[in-house]
């Protein structure tokens, strides 16, 4: 059977650093304050004329160098990003023509908040796996600081620019669990909630972009429930136990959310990847901007067992397991 395997990662952070200490500048709010109620220090903030676009291309350069890959052999470009450069064209086509990939190749954006880069790889193992592309360039990009009130501390400390991204390409597989590529995922959305974590414009309701609102409390609440449950049952329709994933790599929104979570499903904080205190919350880019962290670390190696799992407004969240 065909898998989707990941043979190459990537990543870019622009070189704008906002700390803690900065913040308590511009809002009524101290380092201390940031730091035990989510574990970050700091975050990456874009300069003033850089698109996601920008982020996405440095990043898709460097898991195309990492795969030992050209954008002509791409079949597919994804872009999973709340903050695209226009509402349309989408950020991918921008990202296709900057990259050189051949004309007439499948590009679009896919939106899904912080969850976009679990649901792109299901969208892109989807593809892969009906023989629709061979090779699949996934790209989780976002400049979530243009869409911050930063005069509101509960939501401006959180998130921070960037991107990751992974080639993608098609495998013989034996169909088992030992193979590497794309295991299983599990995606799930409720909209009845979509007013907990949202922002308050778009074009079809105020015609402008708005900023992002957030009931942090009850995002919370839900989001270690909801993530303990898919993540749980991604394992057991895998027949995989805890013990046996090397590492788990989540969208990286909380300190306190990644503790609580790893405690329900039994897993140890050592296996568990985390890069918030110096990214912040990037959405869409939070997980492959790990990612690559990991792989370049040496903490994500070929033949590894990884547990990807991320959570976003609408609500959506889902999970994947993948073998390296």
């Amino acid at each position: 059977m065909l898998r989707t395997v990941i043979t190459g990662t990537g990543s870019y952070l622009p070189e704008k650093v906002l700390t803690n200490d900065d913040l308590a500048r511009m809002v009524d709010t101290s380092d201390e304050w940031i730091r035990t109620r989510t574990g970050i220090r700091r975050r990456h903030i874009a300069a003033d004329g850089e698109t996601t676009s920008d982020l996405a291309v440095r990043a898709a350069r460097s898991a195309l160098e990492a795969a030992g890959r050209a954008a002509a052999d791409i079949d597919m470009v994804l872009v999973a990003t709340t903050s695209p450069d226009y509402s349309f064209p989408a950020t991918a086509v921008i990202v296709q023509e900057r990259l050189g990939m051949r004309p007439g190749s499948v590009a679009f954006d896919l939106q899904a908040v912080c969850s976009g880069f679990v649901y792109g790889l299901a969208t892109a193992d989807a593809f892969i796996r009906s023989g629709q592309a061979g090779k699949v360039l996934l790209i989780g990009a976002e400049v979530i600081s243009r869409l911050l009130d930063w005069t509101d501390r509960n939501t401006c400390v959180l998130f921070g620019d960037g991107a990751g991204a992974v080639v993608l390409e098609a495998q013989e597989g034996r169909g088992a669990n030992a193979d590497r590529g794309i295991l299983h995922t599990r995606l799930h959305a409720d909209g009845r909630y979509r007013d907990l974590l949202t922002m308050t414009g778009g074009p079809a309701t105020t015609g402008t972009i708005g900023k992002v609102v957030m009931n942090g409390r009850e995002v919370f609440r839900h989001a270690v429930i909801d993530l303990a449950e898919v993540l749980e049952e991604v394992l057991r329709e895998a027949g995989v136990s805890p013990e046996e994933v090397d590492l788990m790599v989540p969208h990286q929104a909380n300190i306190r959310i990644l503790e609580a979570t790893a405690k329900k499903l039994g897993l140890p904080m050592d296996k568990v990847f985390v890069t918030i205190a110096d990214h912040g919350n990037t959405s869409a880019a939070s997980i492959p901007l790990a990612l690559d962290q990991a792989v370049r670390e040496g903490r994500a190696a070929p033949g590894d067992l990884l547990l990807l799992e991320a959570m976003g407004g609408g609500f959506t969240w889902g999970a994947s397991l993948v073998r390296l």
